[in-house]
């Protein structure tokens, strides 16, 4: 179960009173909301063998407001679980009688937040508009995780206001 620290809730608090930031944050500064599991799934159980994952993700209600086409309003944020894929005894990875992988431990929680002047300290050439990102371990600790990895990842997705699996989310939307 991933625990987070008093101090990293309450600058989470501070940050998204009102769903708007009281400063700009960078990447790492933005904590792991205390109630995020109670949120929507933006997407669940996304497959990744290639990772040896399985990935839970859930967006913050003032994300749901987005509509196909569009960005995503400021104030949102996703929380991204990343859980080891089971292992058989063989090596190959196991899968349920749905046939999709089968979660192990959780491995990390990354969040993705939004909000005007977020963001601004990265390298120009990694900026994703307003977006910053943060890594956790399972024990609330911060990742180790070089956050400008999530900025190159996500720089591609720029037409889709820098998320993964946008279209993906809007499809299963209709």
């Amino acid at each position: 179960m991933l625990r987070t620290s008093p101090a990293l809730l309450l600058s989470a608090a501070a940050l998204l009173a009102g769903g708007c930031a009281t400063r700009p944050i960078n990447d790492g500064e933005l904590a792991v909301p205390a109630d995020y599991k109670s949120w929507p799934k933006f997407l669940s159980a996304v497959q990744r063998p290639d990772a040896k994952q399985v990935r839970e993700i859930y967006m913050n209600p003032a994300a749901t407001q987005a509509k196909a086409g569009g960005p995503f309003p400021d104030g949102t944020l996703f929380v991204m679980e990343n859980y080891a894929a089971l292992e058989s005894t063989d090596g190959k990875l196991a899968t349920g009688a749905d046939g999709k992988l089968v979660k192990a431990d959780l491995l990390r929680v990354f969040v993705m937040g939004k909000n005007p002047g977020w963001g601004q300290g990265a390298p120009e050439a990694l900026r994703n508009g307003s977006w910053v990102y943060a890594s956790y371990l399972p024990s609330g600790e911060k990742g180790p995780d070089d956050l400008a990895t999530c900025r190159a990842c996500h720089l591609p997705q720029a037409g889709k206001d820098f998320v993964h699996r946008y279209d993906e989310y809007f499809a299963q939307k209709k």
